[in-house]
C-alpha cells in the first residue's frame, strides 16, 4: 500500500487512496512535472508477482494507451518502481455508474439511453484499434460532475485470466458473457453482451442472473433465461427490451456485430420508443430450421385434431356395418396400428393406391367443372337466382348450405359443421357481446350455400379486453401515472401529453387521461394523459398609479389581483420624491390576475452643478444663478479694493450639484478703507487742505 506523500517515478506525489478493485488501487496523486492531478492504479501484489500476468499487464496497457477519445479515461503512463506496478490516468472527479444506480434504484429511460450511447461510443473507439476491454461493468464507468462518461480500465480486464473465476471476480461474473464463462474465445461481442447486462440493471436496478456462487453466476449466463426488463419496469418501451434482448442472446453471432450497429437502434430507440425495429438475425446451420409461428402451430392442432375425429368415425361406421375398416377400398388412411414388422413392399403398394385414388379424384374434379362450364354457356345451369335453379343447386350433394354458429362453443360449431360436410377454422379475439369460449363472429353468413370441405373461419370469445382506467392517477406525476396505467394492464400509453388549465392541481402533475379515469376501455387503446399548466388566467385592468406612494402603489396593484414588478427610482421635476413618476404597463391595459406591473418612484428633482460665478458683479451672478433654477442671496465680507462690489464666491460652492430652488448665498467683496496719515506735528494752518470730493475737478 502506497502512503500519502510518497513519490512514484519523482514525478507523481500519492495525495490519498480513493477506491479499490480485486486487482489494483487507486490513488489520487498530484504530477509535479504538468501540475496537474492524477488517478494511480497500482496492481496488487499477488499480481505483482507473476511475471508471466505482469507482461500482459503492460502490454495491454500501453496498447491502451494509444485510445484517445471523450468516453474513454485517458492513460498517460505505465511504470513500475520497487516492485510497485502501475498505470498513470486521467483523474475523472465523478462516481462509478455502480454506485450512481444505487443512489437512484433505476435510472430514467433517456438517461439509460444516453449513458449506453456513451459507453458503445468508446466501446467502438476501441473495437476500432482491435482492443476488447472484457470487464464492461457499471463499477468501470465513470460519470463525470458535468456528466460525461467514461469507460475506465482497459486493457486491464484482457490481462486477468479467463480460465478460473474465482472470488475475484464476484463484481464482473454478473456481466461476463457466456464465451467468458467457459472459458472461450471473447471478441468485440462479448463487450456488447456485457453492455446489455449494464442496460438491464441500470433500466430495472437488478441484475438478470444472481445466484449464491460465482460458478452458479456464470453457469446462469451460459444456460439460464433472462426474464425480460418489461417485467420488471413496465413502462420500458418494447424497441429497449428487444435492444437488450439481442445485445444479450446467449450465440455470439445473434448480438449487434459492432458497437455501430447498437449506437443506431438506440438513437432509434429515443425517436421510436415504441416500434419494433430491432431485427434479430436467426442462427443458421447446413440444414435449415423451419420457424412455426403461433398460428402455424395452433393450425397444426386443429389440423392433428380433425384427423383424429375423421378416423375414429369412420372406425365407428366400420364397426357398425360388421367390418373392419381396413377393408373399405374408399378408405385413404391405413390404421395407425399396423404391425411395425409389415413389409415394406405392402406399404409401397397402399402408398401408390393412394395416390391413384387421388389421381382419379382430381380427374373426376376437372371433368366435372368442365361440364359444369359447358352446361353454364349452355344456359342449362344458371345461378342467377331463380328459385328452381336455388332448389337444384341446394339439392346438390356437393354444396351445403351454412348455418348460424354465433353463441356456440368451438366444439358445438364442428360437430354441427361436420355434418355438411365443412370443416372449421378458428381464431380468437376480445368480444364484448359474447362470453369467452363462445363463436362471435363467422365469415360465411347463415344460409349461404357452399361447396363441401370448405373451411369456414370462426373467431372464439376470449371474453372482454376492456380494462378500467385508475381513478386515482389526479395529482400524480406523469411518469407515476404511466406506471400506474402500465400496470393496470393498459399497453399502448402514449409517450405525448396533453396540457389544461386546473385551479387545484400543480402544474406539471397529471389532472386526468383522454378517455376519462374511471371509464373501461380495451388495453390496446391509445390513452393519453392530460396534464396541469397551473390556473386558468383571470383577465383585470391595471390601476392607475400615477403619484401615488409606493405602499399605495403596491396596495391598489394587490387589489386588482396583480403584483409589482421591478421599482426603480429617477429624478422628477413635476412628481415629489417618493411618489410614482410612471408604470409599465399603463394605467387601463388589460392583464390577467397574478401579472406584475413594474414603476418608478420619484427621487425629487434633478440636481445642477453650481456655475462658477466669482468675479462677476453682483447682478451678473443673480441673473446667472437663476437662469439655473436656484434662489440667490447676498452677502459681503472685506476684500482688497480690486475685489470690490465684486463676487468672491457662492455657498454652495461653484461646481457641487444642488437641486433645483436650492438658495445659493452670493458673497460680494466690499473692499478696504484708507488708512490714516501719520505726523510728528500738526500742520500748519498754511498747509492743510480739503480734498475733493470723488469725481471734483483738482
Amino acid at each position: 500500500m502506497l502512503k500519502i506523500g510518497m513519490f512514484l517515478g519523482n514525478r507523481y506525489e500519492i495525495m490519498g487512496k480513493i477506491g479499490s478493485g480485486g486487482m489494483s488501487d487507486v490513488y489520487k496523486a498530484k504530477c509535479h512535472k504538468l501540475n496537474r492531478n492524477v488517478a494511480i492504479k497500482v496492481l496488487k501484489a499477488e499480481f505483482s508477482s507473476d511475471q508471466s500476468f505482469v507482461s500482459k499487464f503492460r502490454m495491454e496497457a500501453q496498447s491502451a494507451a494509444c485510445l484517445s477519445h471523450p468516453n474513454i479515461v485517458n492513460i498517460y503512463d505505465v511504470g513500475e518502481e520497487a516492485g510497485i506496478h502501475y498505470i498513470v490516468m486521467e483523474l475523472i472527479e465523478g462516481i462509478t455508474l455502480k454506485k450512481y444506480i444505487e443512489r437512484k434504484k433505476k435510472l430514467e429511460i433517456r438517461e439509460s439511453i444516453e449513458v449506453a450511447m456513451q459507453v458503445a461510443r468508446g466501446l467502438e473507439a476501441a473495437h476500432s484499434e482491435h482492443i476488447v476491454h472484457r470487464d464492461i461493468k457499471p463499477q468501470n464507468i465513470m460519470i463525470s460532475k458535468e456528466g460525461k462518461v467514461k469507460v475506465t480500465d482497459f486493457g486491464i480486464a484482457r490481462a486477468a485470466s479467463s480460465q478460473t473465476i474465482s472470488s475475484n471476480t464476484m463484481g464482473s461474473v454478473h456481466y461476463i458473457s457466456p464465451e467468458q464463462a467457459r472459458g472461450g474465445y471473447c471478441d468485440e461481442r462479448s463487450d456488447i453482451y456485457s453492455l446489455g447486462i449494464t442496460l438491464y440493471e441500470m433500466l430495472t436496478g437488478r441484475v438478470p442472473f444472481e445466484g449464491d456462487s460465482t460458478v452458479a453466476v456464470a453457469l446462469l449466463h451460459i444456460q439460464g433465461e433472462m426474464v425480460p426488463p418489461r417485467e420488471y419496469e413496465p413502462l420500458i418501451p418494447i424497441s429497449l427490451e428487444k435492444i437488450i434482448l439481442k445485445c444479450t442472446q446467449k450465440k455470439p453471432d445473434a448480438r449487434y456485430a459492432s458497437a455501430t450497429e447498437l449506437i443506431e437502434d438506440l438513437k432509434k430507440s429515443l425517436t421510436m420508443p415504441n416500434e419494433d425495429f430491432v431485427k434479430v438475425v436467426p442462427l443458421t446451420s447446413d440444414s435449415p430450421t423451419m420457424i412455426f409461428t403461433g398460428g402455424d402451430v395452433e393450425k397444426i392442432k386443429k389440423e392433428s385434431a380433425k384427423f383424429t375425429m375423421d378416423t375414429e368415425r369412420r372406425k365407428e361406421q366400420a364397426y357398425q356395418m360388421g367390418k373392419d375398416e381396413d377393408e373399405d377400398e374408399d378408405n385413404e388412411f391405413e390404421d395407425e396400428d399396423l404391425d411395425d414388422d409389415e413389409d415394406e413392399d405392402d406399404t409401397d403398394s397402399h402408398f401408390e393406391k393412394i395416390i391413384t385414388y387421388i389421381g382419379i379424384g382430381v380427374a373426376i374434379l376437372i371433368v366435372l367443372i368442365a361440364v359444369v362450364i359447358g352446361m353454364r354457356a349452355c344456359g342449362i345451369l344458371n345461378f342467377g337466382g331463380s328459385e328452381d335453379t336455388t332448389a337444384e343447386s341446394t339439392s346438390d350433394t356437393t354444396k351445403a348450405t351454412m348455418i348460424k354458429v354465433l353463441g356456440m362453443t368451438s366444439a358445438e360449431a364442428e360437430a354441427n359443421l361436420e355434418e355438411l360436410g365443412l370443416h372449421l377454422k378458428i381464431t380468437y379475439g376480445a368480444s364484448e357481446d359474447y362470453p369467452e369460449g363462445q363463436i362471435y363472429e363467422q365469415d360465411v353468413q347463415e344460409g349461404e350455400v357452399v361447396d363441401r370441405s370448405t373451411y369456414i373461419n370462426v373467431k372464439v370469445s376470449t371474453g372482454s379486453d376492456k380494462l378500467t382506467i385508475p381513478s386515482n392517477l389526479a395529482g400524480m406525476s406523469v411518469q407515476d401515472a404511466r406506471r400506474a396505467l402500465s400496470t393496470a394492464g393498459f399497453t399502448n400509453i402514449s409517450s405525448t401529453t396533453t396540457e389544461e388549465f386546473s385551479d387545484t392541481i400543480d402544474t406539471g402533475a397529471v389532472i386526468g387521461t383522454n378517455p376519462s379515469m374511471g371509464t373501461s376501455v380495451g388495453k390496446g387503446e391509445s390513452i393519453t394523459l392530460i396534464v396541469s399548466k397551473g390556473k386558468a388566467p383571470v383577465p383585470t385592468t391595471v390601476p392607475n398609479l400615477y403619484k401615488l406612494s409606493e405602499s399605495s402603489a403596491i396596495a391598489k396593484l394587490s387589489e386588482a389581483g396583480l403584483i409589482s414588478g421591478e421599482i426603480t427610482k429617477s429624478y422628477s421635476d413635476e412628481v415629489e420624491a417618493g411618489q410614482v413618476i410612471s408604470q409599465d404597463p399603463p394605467s387601463g391595459t388589460s392583464l390577467n390576475k397574478g401579472d406584475s406591473v413594474s414603476f418608478v418612484i420619484s427621487r425629487g428633482p434633478s440636481k445642477i452643478e453650481v456655475p462658477a460665478v466669482s468675479g462677476m458683479s453682483a447682478t451678473a451672478a443673480s441673473a446667472m444663478l437663476k437662469e439655473y433654477g436656484f434662489k440667490v442671496a447676498f452677502d459681503s465680507e472685506t476684500s482688497d479694493n480690486s475685489e470690490k462690489d465684486l463676487v468672491l464666491y457662492t455657498t454652495p460652492g461653484a461646481g457641487s450639484k444642488q437641486e433645483k430652488g436650492t438658495t445659493i448665498t452670493v458673497v460680494i467683496g466690499e473692499g478696504q478703507s484708507e488708512a490714516p496719515t501719520t505726523t510728528t506735528a500738526p500742520p500748519t494752518p498754511a498747509e492743510t487742505t480739503t480734498a475733493p470730493e470723488a469725481g471734483a475737478n483738482p
